[in-house]
């Protein structure tokens, strides 16, 4: 064999380097994966598939929030154990406007632990072009007073104001929820006297105002026996322009430990101490910060869901929310009811209920110049800032359904004239 030449072997080595680089080229690249299931998970997705979080904007009436694709995906959302639940989209349009609305099939308290969640994300103070009243009815009987309140809302610009109703699903309600009223009622759960289901119910109210539109200012929470002493536009004009939310905060009413005690002596220890306890008017009108306080609020309501163990002193929907907003912002509270309600000559913890004999002009006159007791002062209070105040009543309760004939009589002339 002849021994190759030096020129030999720069030949066979130009020849080779073509080849190598093919061969490189067309050779797969190995790669390490990351694992994911050690990932975490957001407990509320950020996703626009969620009902709520679409058209958060949309003016009155409740909006249906349509998805932006034919064929909607049920998100799935865990909740605060290991179940995951289903939030479902409202049914589509049948007439008017179709409610907001929350299917689950786990246990009310999980269902409300969502809604309010998503509520709670909703921001408390978004810039917004024109303040709004959210009107919430708290009811288990039809209104008996609905053609007083359309005449309320007549005339009125749409812009202005929501309707939200929250109908306790156990009762019948004939005559049906019509005008104004004609599908206002978010997806209601059953309601009892004596239990922590009122405040359920209210908050559901507030989260369902909270996240069908920003521009909801002012919240004001009305019973099925309430009616309007002024007219719309006296009543948007005295919210609109107050800073502050209105409601009743008393520390030193007569039986005031035996409520506070009413789940057992010490249960409310430490969140609710006896000092930190309050007594108010169910009803109430109060802004969307103190609104989304309301519906994220889990420390008070761990303690105030209690079930009572002496129905007689057992009326959490007096408590829960005078206590709660007492604690985190009195400075932004006047410590008043603007929803009129005599106690005298009460019984069985119903104030006074008006016959429909008693209504009259002088009736509403009188209840107009009635003055709002401020705090645990009757005379007002001690407070200088609160001596000096003169808010007028807007609302009063209680009246029977049969005075809804001589309301109606002297709506027009008496009621919403001002």
């Amino acid at each position: 064999m002849l021994s190759p030449t030096p020129i030999s072997l720069l030949c066979a080595l130009l020849f080779c380097i073509p080849l190598a680089i093919v061969f490189t080229l067309n050779t797969p690249t190995t790669t390490n994966t990351v694992p994911t299931s050690g990932a975490t998970t957001s407990l509320f997705p950020t996703t626009t598939n969620y009902p709520f979080a679409e058209n958060l904007t949309t003016r009155n009436p409740l909006p249906s929030f349509p998805r932006k694709t034919k064929t909607p995906q049920k998100p799935q959302i865990k909740n605060i154990t290991t179940k995951a639940t289903t939030v479902s989209p409202p049914p589509g349009p049948l007439s008017g406007q179709p409610p907001l609305h929350v299917n689950n099939s786990e246990s009310d308290e999980d269902a409300d632990y969502l809604l309010f969640q998503l509520a709670s994300r909703v921001n408390p103070n978004p810039k917004r072009p024109i303040k709004k009243i959210a009107f919430m009815f708290l009811t288990n009987t039809p209104l008996p007073f609905a053609p007083l309140w359309e005449l309320y809302f007549n005339n009125t610009p749409k812009n202005l104001y929501n309707i939200y109703v929250h109908a306790d699903p156990s009762f019948n309600y004939t005559p049906s929820f019509s005008g104004v009223f004609h599908h206002r009622v978010i997806q209601s759960k059953p309601t009892r006297r004596h239990s922590p289901t009122l405040i359920s119910a209210t908050r559901r109210l507030l989260a369902h105002a909270l996240l069908h539109d920003k521009s909801n200012y002012m919240f004001a929470l009305l019973s099925p026996a309430c009616i309007p002493l002024h007219s719309f536009n006296f009543t948007y004009r005295t919210l609109i322009k107050s800073r502050k939310s209105f409601i009743e905060i008393l520390k030193n009413e007569p039986g005031a430990y035996d409520r506070w005690a009413a789940r057992g002596e010490s249960v409310m220890i430490p969140e609710v101490r006896f000092e930190d306890f309050r007594i108010g008017s169910q009803f109430w009108v109060i802004k969307r910060k103190h609104a989304s306080i309301s519906v994220r609020d889990p420390r008070l309501w761990s303690k105030f869901k209690l079930p009572c163990l002496e129905a007689a002193t057992c009326y959490p929907e007096e408590h829960y929310f005078p206590t709660l907003l007492d604690m985190v912002d009195s400075r932004g509270i006047i410590p008043c009811t603007l929803t009129h309600v005599d106690w005298k000559g009460s019984h069985g913890g119903h104030p006074r209920t008006y016959k429909n004999n008693e209504v009259g002009p002088e009736l509403i006159m009188a209840l107009r110049e009635h003055t709002p007791r401020y705090g645990d002062d009757k005379s007002n209070g001690s407070n200088s800032s609160l001596m000096k105040r003169h808010d007028p009543f807007l609302f009063a309760r209680k009246f029977a359904p049969s005075s809804a004939q001589p309301l109606m009589r002297i709506a027009r002339d008496v009621i919403l004239k001002d």
